[in-house]
């Protein structure tokens, strides 16, 4: 059995990273980060095995920093979204043109994702900010695998129709 020390060295570059990429912040990642790791730890002897240990992580880092949130009073308006744009909005083109039209899809996408319901936020956030296959997206909200694709699906769907709303009005 590995110790929690040899879980916290193997996996807390990955958490970090995943909640950089929610956040942007440095500190406050490495703030999220060890508080994920002392939940983890309060809590390991309710992990069962039936999902893999990053995936169980992931799922507390996310809680951690909706907590986050919630305690300082912040909308999910400041969640970095980029890579959710850049899912959306896929272009090889870096001209002035296609920029701003970026910065836009971003910035349309930041208050698209606030209001979509948790189920479809929780799977794109899990998919593109944890870079977790559908199979561990699915283990860590506990629905089948089918349902976090499809699920993913319809977000990206609703987020895109969304969009081409937003520019063609």
């Amino acid at each position: 059995m590995e110790t929690f020390e040899s879980i916290y060295e193997d996996n807390f570059n990955r958490i970090y990273a995943f909640l950089y990429r929610l956040c942007k912040n440095d500190d406050l990642a490495e703030e999220l980060t060890q508080e994920t790791f002392f939940q983890a730890f309060r809590s390991f002897y309710r992990f069962r095995g039936e999902s893999e240990l990053f995936t169980w992580l992931a799922s507390i880092a996310k809680h951690t920093f909706y907590a986050y949130l919630r305690k300082n009073r912040i909308q999910l308006e400041s969640i970095n979204i980029e890579p959710a744009a850049d899912a959306l909005y896929e272009s090889g083109e870096s001209s002035p043109e296609e920029t701003v039209m970026r910065n836009a899809a971003i910035e349309s996408v930041r208050n698209m994702i606030s209001k979509i319901p948790e189920k479809y936020r929780d799977v794109i956030m899990l998919r593109l900010y944890a870079d977790l296959p559908f199979s561990q997206v699915a283990a860590a909200l506990k629905i089948s695998e089918n349902s976090a694709k499809v699920i993913f699906f319809r977000a990206k769907k609703m987020l895109l129709e969304e969009l081409k709303n937003d520019y063609y009005m």
